[in-house]
């Protein structure tokens, strides 16, 4: 979901040079590689701007990264960065303060780096590009995981996009364990490696899997072995014991969470402080209320998120929890259509006789 900046942000224009940034300073999101870190996933039509911005409120985060911007038949003008991730307009960081770094998506090595250069002048200070996208429409016009059938072409387009952009500008890529072969990652790794990419994150699935059982993190853990970059583990961390399995399994110090942070509130600030990233103590038990409400906040700061915008995405939200998590109420709340009455609701089911 595209989302713009109200004008008060608007006008604003990105807060370092490009010939002053390092990587010391750069805000859009760095891996380092002896330092652990904790990423918000892209997840396209999800973690937009007020999602990200709402999730960066904890703190528990060390960056997110943007859903997608897909480079097809032309490359993408500098409105088009600026309008779907609007954190460029405020030096890469969202109103509460996160990182972002931009992601592109596609298959075309010249039209990619042209598009990660413009987007660079547009604010963004860190680059991944997704080969990991498992949607059809996606890998029918060759970008996402349908670039994993071929993976030189990985080293290809991270090249290019590497070559073209600032050195001090970190290019990153996100894949998958392959497209129906998991032993597929070895090579697709090394691809990615031999162009350049600065860190890889592994999501540890096929394509052909999409987002079902099971997920191999030890696989994960092989090929972090073998590279000498940096590698970020994702997929299936619903809680604090799937984080620390996967700790285990994978040896990794650089984790990627997205529908557990939605499903579970309290995940990412659980997952920082096993990283030692927050001191913050972790509450007992989910507030929903006060999050659905942080969130309407950031909601509130953008321009095309009206209040019947926002009561979609309040019941995407829960429909998430409910089918992930352990939200109870999204059977009170789901036939809503107004602010009010989506809060009203809730209320109702909050304070039942039968409520949790």
């Amino acid at each position: 979901m595209a989302t713009t900046a109200r004008a008060k942000s608007r006008n604003s224009s990105p807060s370092s040079s490009l010939k002053n940034r390092n990587l010391s300073t750069l805000k859009g999101g760095v891996i380092r590689p002896n330092q652990p870190a904790l990423v918000l996933a892209p997840m396209d039509g999800v973690t937009d701007a007020p999602m990200r911005a709402y999730q960066g409120a904890s703190g528990a985060f060390s960056f997110a990264v943007s859903e997608f911007l897909r480079v097809s038949i032309e490359v993408l003008p500098t409105k088009v960065f600026r309008r779907d991730v609007p954190e460029l307009l405020t030096g890469g960081l969202t109103p509460t303060g996160m990182p972002v770094q931009v992601q592109i998506l596609g298959g075309d090595p010249d039209r990619m780096a042209r598009s990660a250069v413009i987007a660079v002048k547009a604010g963004a200070q860190s680059i991944d590009i997704n080969f990991g996208c498992p949607a059809p429409t996606v890998n029918r016009h060759d970008g996402g995981a349908s670039i994993l059938r071929c993976p030189p072409r990985i080293r290809e387009i991270v090249s290019a996009v590497r070559q073209a952009v600032p050195k001090p500008i970190p290019v990153s890529a996100k894949v998958r364990l392959g497209w129906d072969n998991i032993e597929s990652i070895f090579e697709t790794a090394r691809m990615a490696e031999e162009g350049s990419a600065e860190w890889l994150t592994i999501h540890a699935r096929t394509r052909v899997q999409g987002y079902q059982p099971p997920v191999y993190w030890p696989k994960v853990g092989e090929v972090r072995r073998q590279l000498s970059i940096p590698v970020v583990a994702n997929g299936d961390i619903w809680t604090i014991d799937d984080f620390r399995r996967c700790q285990d399994e994978t040896g990794c110090i650089h984790f990627m969470i997205g529908r557990g942070a939605l499903a579970n509130p309290l995940l990412p600030l659980q997952a920082a402080r096993e990283l030692g990233l927050t001191s913050k103590s972790v509450p007992d038990r989910i507030d929903w209320l006060t999050s659905l409400r942080g969130f309407v906040r950031q909601c509130d700061f953008y321009a095309d998120c009206p209040p019947h915008v926002t009561v979609m995405r309040l019941k995407q939200w829960v429909k998430i929890a409910k089918l992930y998590g352990d939200f109870p109420y999204f059977d009170a709340v789901k036939q809503t259509q107004s602010l009010d009455e989506f809060f009203d609701a809730l209320d109702r089911a909050m304070l039942s006789p039968s409520a949790p």
